[in-house]
């Protein structure tokens, strides 16, 4: 069982009745994929991702067999660009100091999400009034998953088929476009290298490039680690020349496989230099390297420890010189002591200085057999919040099992509160991350559980999850928590879960559902003062067929009086997508 996401086209020769892509569809994808939702991805996309994107380790097809499945899955070949999609003029230009901006995953430091009156340039009455200014399609993708930076009236975000694109904020015309060996996950971000900007970004198969921001040309291209399995999937953080990489993995997935050796991957974060890619240092999360630790029920040999992947941005620390990441579960055994935890590194030279490990002994994968005792999945599948109040600096973290900490830096991350938001469960509690306006921490609430389809599929409960919390940054009471909204009904795939990160401006807090809504609350008392419903087709600004799908994994970016959202992601049966949304008063 494996998923597939995008391809090469390639004619495929001539198969066996046995070994024709229905079959290889039906052996190996139809318990996790339905058919229908690769009818609109180019076979192009399909071949790619088995030949050499994030597939390639894990589908255990030939040549022929990729081909032949990846046929009689997608499409024709999608064409690029229409002409008539780009700018009359191309130039892109960026200032090195800009007050319009959203750079990265959070428009601050901190990564607390938020965005200042001044740079988001919108007020609570203009939120009220928000519509849809214009709609930009990816072409043949079925996710939407790469959150953008905006900066002076540049748009770069990147796409699930592995496209990156300069638009123009105005219009949503491309500037330029440049394609990644995978698919684009990581949000964007812009660095100066000088005269000119580095646009920063990693792809799924652990690729981690440097493109010139103004032209789109390629700078450099690195591998983050060489581990079949290992991915970039939390955005990249930059200072004073140095760009701070997570790396994560698909492996605890390839661990379904009975015969799969689980598990070898170590989480890690790596430094390299913005000017040529050259390596600083790199830390591991997991410091003793895999072993054979006995054989599962199958007879496979069993290995570890393993994972603790970095799912999120690292969060920098000028102040102190440290940088602070949140991990995730051990994926087998034994347990190791840096598995969900929050671990500051020396800037410098990625030496550990602390750790505070909230849930010991997570193991967790697909690999039942390959786990004595199986944790509950508990992982950070966010990052971590530098918040000052009262002259305090604090450190915020919300997880999988439903509790928000607030950590003390001075105090190798001693617990100062810990509140309890939601039940929590594998696909519960705070995913993938909170917003903070420095008085209220803001949480979306995840608590989806999986169930399965009439036809045998594993997709997200209808009439389970969702909801916002407040919760004060003073002590960790609530400040109020607005239910989840019930609007899914019959339709196929839709959630209430909130599993997307939240964004915050003075007054307002925006947060996306699996249910295709992008809701605007009050930050006073909760209410919802705008609800746009992203579940429909649109005519997008270059020409692309493109539909809005379920909000997760990115978040809304606020920039002088415009909101730009994702819309569209393949999780579990939800469902697809592919558009980037722009909306304005």
């Amino acid at each position: 069982m494996f998923r597939l996401w995008f391809g090469l086209l390639i004619t495929a020769p001539f198969l066996s009745a046995a070994n024709s892509g229905e079959s290889i569809y039906n052996e190996h994808c139809s318990s996790c994929h339905e058919r229908e939702a690769f009818r609109k991805m180019p076979a192009s996309r399909i071949t790619r991702v088995l030949e050499s994107g994030v597939m390639a380790a894990v589908a255990p097809l030939s040549k022929e067999e990729r081909v032949a499945v990846a046929a009689y899955l997608g499409s024709a070949s999608g064409a690029g660009a229409r002409a008539e999609a780009f700018c009359r003029d191309r130039k892109v230009s960026i200032a090195d100091s800009s007050g319009f901006a959203w750079n990265g995953w959070s428009a601050t430091p901190g990564n607390t999400r938020y965005q200042t009156a001044a740079a988001a340039n919108l007020t609570l009455e203009q939120v009220r009034n928000l519509k849809l200014k214009w709609a930009f399609g990816f072409d043949g993708d079925l996710t939407a998953f790469s959150q953008p930076a905006v900066i002076d009236g540049e748009v770069f975000t990147g796409s699930s088929g592995g496209a990156v694109y300069a638009l123009r904020a105005a219009s949503g015309c491309i500037q330029w476009t440049f394609q990644a060996d995978a698919p684009v996950r990581t949000a964007m971000i812009v660095a100066a290298l000088g005269p000119r900007h580095a646009l920063l970004f990693g792809d799924q198969s652990a690729g981690f490039y440097a493109v010139e921001a103004e032209s789109g040309k390629l700078m450099w291209r690195k591998k983050a680690d060489d581990h079949p399995a290992a991915r970039v999937t939390g955005s990249p953080a930059v200072r004073d020349g140095v760009v701070f990489i997570p790396v994560s993995s698909w492996e605890e997935n390839f661990a379904t496989e009975a015969n799969y050796h689980c598990c070898t991957f170590r989480g890690s974060v790596v430094a390299l230099r913005v000017r040529d890619g050259s390596q600083v240092w790199k830390t591991f999360t997991v410091s003793e390297t895999p072993e054979v630790s006995g054989k599962n029920a199958d007879g496979t040999p069993r290995m570890g420890p393993s994972g603790v992947s970095v799912w999120s941005a690292p969060t920098v620390d000028a102040k102190r010189g440290l940088l602070y990441v949140a991990t995730g579960n051990n994926y087998s055994e034994p347990p190791t002591s840096l598995s969900d935890s929050v671990v500051a590194m020396e800037l410098g030279s990625g030496k550990i200085v602390w750790s505070k490990q909230v849930t010991p002994k997570d193991i967790f994968s697909g690999c039942n057999a390959c786990i004595d005792v199986k944790g509950p999945d508990f992982d950070f599948g966010s990052a971590a919040m530098m918040v000052s109040i009262n002259g305090r600096d604090l450190l915020i973290a919300g997880q999988k099992s439903g509790v928000v900490y607030a950590l003390d830096p001075d105090r190798k991350g001693e617990i100062v509160w810990q509140a309890r938001i939601a039940k929590g469960s594998s696909h519960g509690g705070v995913q993938f991350g909170m917003a903070s306006d420095g008085r209220n921490v803001y949480a979306p609430i995840a608590d989806g559980e999986l169930k399965r389809s009439p036809t045998g599929q594993r997709m997200m409960d209808p009439n389970d999850g969702g909801g916002l919390a407040a919760l004060r940054i003073a002590d960790g009471s609530i400040a109020w928590q607005a239910a989840p909204a019930r609007v899914c009904a019959d339709i196929p795939g839709c959630s209430p879960s909130q599993l997307a990160p939240a964004t915050a401006i003075p007054g307002v807090i925006f947060s996306g559902a699996l249910d295709g809504h992008v809701r605007a609350y009050t930050a006073e008392d909760g209410k919802v003062v705008w609800d746009f419903n992203t579940l429909r087709e649109f005519q997008t600004v270059n020409g692309v067929k493109a539909n809005g799908g379920a909000l997760n994994g990115t978040g809304p970016v606020v920039v002088n009086g415009m909101v730009f959202v994702n819309s569209g992601y393949d999780h579990f049966g939800t469902i697809t997508g592919n558009v980037l949304l722009a909306f304005a008063p």
